[in-house]
């Protein structure tokens, strides 16, 4: 795991969630506050989590609903000149997703120089968005042709809001996904943004891959942290850190130092 260390400085890293506001397209956008709007907002959330001493950002479109499987050029576009307006500003390792399209992610996060990305890359599934389905030959290849060989890719092979058409266990998937296309980590779900993974299915996951990283991908808070980082070997957080714990409200720098507090304290820092 020696990656997790030189990219995060630190064993079981907190990936925190900066979430941008509704794109240009989206049925959500704020037309009158424009991209100046989501840029401000995308700001003051990221110094709260700095300041609150979160080990890495990950950047994303959360508020892109309802989600496309194959982004508009201007989501990506847009993602690029925020993270590009607010790079200066950056003082710890950051990652993109481009959510739910891969091949826009790896675009997004070679345009901005971003060290890892998150993605659904493999698999095939039933969900509210249709027939999803990957390619992650393809994007693998893709990535290499672009510059972008030494990116970092999550995989997460829980994807929320869907079930795979594959009849294995999860298990069984965690152990084909290495086999297969070597990621750098694997990311377990709960059903949504905000819903606690599932201690087992973590426990089931890790124990079928080796020394391939796993990340609690959503539901972590200050109290199931200890037993999230118990079994994985980071966590992806986001809804925990903003105000009232409500997924689209800003992020609140006080929650975000309560949680690395209890992180450090399991880190025995």
């Amino acid at each position: 795991m020696s990656w997790i260390t030189d990219l995060f400085g630190t064993e079981k890293p907190v990936i925190a969630m900066c979430h941008f506001r509704a794109m240009p397209g989206d049925p959500g956008y704020d037309a009158e506050g424009g991209v100046d709007k989501v840029l401000e907002d995308a700001r003051a959330d990221l110094h709260a989590l700095q300041n609150g001493g979160v080990d890495a950002i990950m950047f994303s479109n959360e508020s892109s609903l309802p989600y496309l499987l194959q982004t508009q050029r201007v989501t990506s576009a847009t993602m690029s000149r925020i993270i590009g307006e607010l790079h200066a500003e950056i003082t710890v390792p950051y990652g993109v997703n481009v959510l739910w399209d891969p091949m826009a992610t790896i675009d997004t996060a070679v345009a901005t120089g971003a060290g890892f990305v998150r993605e659904i890359f493999s698999g095939v599934y039933s969900s509210e968005y249709g027939l999803w389905n990957t390619n992650a030959g393809e994007t693998s290849r893709h990535k290499h042709a672009i510059g972008g060989a030494g990116i970092r890719q999550l995989y997460n092979i829980v994807p929320e809001s869907a079930a795979p058409l594959a009849t294995r266990d999860i298990a069984q998937v965690a152990r084909s996904t290495v086999f297969n296309f070597q990621p750098d980590a694997l990311c377990v779900s709960g059903l949504t943004a905000g819903t606690e993974t599932d201690a087992s299915i973590l426990t089931a996951v890790k124990g079928a891959v080796g020394d391939t990283p796993v990340f609690a991908n959503t539901g972590v808070r200050t109290t199931n942290v200890a037993e999230q980082l118990s079994i994985a070997d980071g966590a992806v957080v986001g809804t925990t850190f903003k105000r009232d714990g409500h997924i689209w409200n800003e992020v609140e720098e006080q929650r975000v130092a309560e949680f690395v507090a209890a992180v450090r304290e399991v880190r025995g820092q």
